[in-house]
């Protein structure tokens, strides 16, 4: 795990990425932004009563000197912000509305990096993922030619770095969808130093059982080959036939994958998030994340029973997104 997030801090320093952090009286959130700003690894840019959150980083002897501390109530630039809002809303919020939602931290923040004034958001110690996503898809929107973000998790154990998507959001994705993840998920492990290898899961190896379950997978791999002929992705897979090369050399010797897959795409959010959780508690692999995919700009989602390294990593990750 120190490996990981080593990487990413040496990709980060000094680049001087901000990183929005609506939830600034919370004290993992305080914690957290002390610890990156006094190391410079990004100018942590907190939403709050600048009188209150210092009063507040005082009490727990934290130092947020180098974060800037930004007030919706009293923010200067909020008459630009509000007609940005109420232009790319396209109608379906008037000026008295941006006005209000505005005194949102999670959509002020989002509109900060919608605007080019920060590089990322993380949210929800506080917040539910609803609460700080729906912004983003507001906001900030997918990228071209995707439609829909998408949830993944780094598994590390010691050496090992393995993605895992979708974990998080879609519930029940197409082949267009599960294309669309596979894609931007091979973009997030070349963030973390993995060469994706994209196994696309099912419960049958390369036509073993036929069923509507199966061939949702099978086209996903020929839509995504289409839209990248260079990735090295193939599928269906049963987990042993993508993981084991002896398991591969019998069920799918043609495989370029030669059961050496280290990015996994589940074809539904049950299946990825009981196979994450399995990972992590019975093989003992750390799961960082969900990191969200597929967004313009970065914005990614904590759990609310979070602790203060964990917002220190994700804000380490979304600085690594936006660079």
């Amino acid at each position: 795990m120190s490996d990981l997030f080593e990487t990413l801090t040496d990709k980060v320093h000094g680049k001087g990425k901000r990183i929005v952090l609506p939830e600034a009286l919370d004290e993992r959130i305080l914690t957290a932004a002390s610890r990156l700003g006094t190391k410079g690894l990004v100018i942590p840019v907190l939403v709050g009563n600048e009188d209150e959150v210092k009063q507040k980083a005082g009490e727990l002897g934290l130092d947020i000197s180098t974060a800037e501390i930004l007030d919706p109530e009293s923010y200067e630039g909020m008459e630009e912000m509000v007609q940005s809002f109420v232009e790319r809303r396209k109608g379906k919020a008037t000026e008295a509305d941006a006005k209000e939602i505005l005194k949102d931290g999670n959509y002020f923040g989002t509109m900060l990096v919608y605007m080019g004034k920060a590089d990322g958001l993380v949210s929800g110690a506080v917040h539910s993922t609803a609460d700080t996503v729906r912004p983003a898809l507001q906001i900030i929107k997918t990228k071209p030619g995707i439609k829909k973000t998408s949830g993944v998790f780094i598994m590390v154990r010691e050496e090992e770095k393995y993605v895992f998507a979708d974990c998080a959001i879609n519930m029940t994705p197409d082949s267009e969808d599960l294309a669309e993840i596979a894609l931007a998920s091979s973009e997030t492990a070349k963030l973390f130093d993995v060469d994706p290898k994209v196994a696309m899961l099912s419960f049958s190896t390369k036509g073993s059982a036929k069923s509507p379950e199966t061939e949702k997978v099978v086209e996903a791999v020929k839509v995504a080959k289409e839209k990248n002929p260079d990735l090295m992705i193939d599928g269906e897979f049963q987990f042993d036939a993508a993981f084991v090369p002896s398991v591969a050399e019998k069920k799918a010797p043609d495989s370029p994958l030669k059961g050496e897959a280290n990015t996994f795409i589940f074809p539904s959010l049950e299946a990825g998030n009981i196979g994450y959780k399995i990972a992590q508690r019975l093989g003992g692999f750390d799961a960082v994340g969900p990191v969200l995919q597929g967004l313009n700009q970065p914005v990614n989602d904590l759990s609310r029973g979070c602790n203060a390294d964990d917002v220190y990593k994700l804000a380490l990750i979304t600085a690594a997104q936006s660079l």
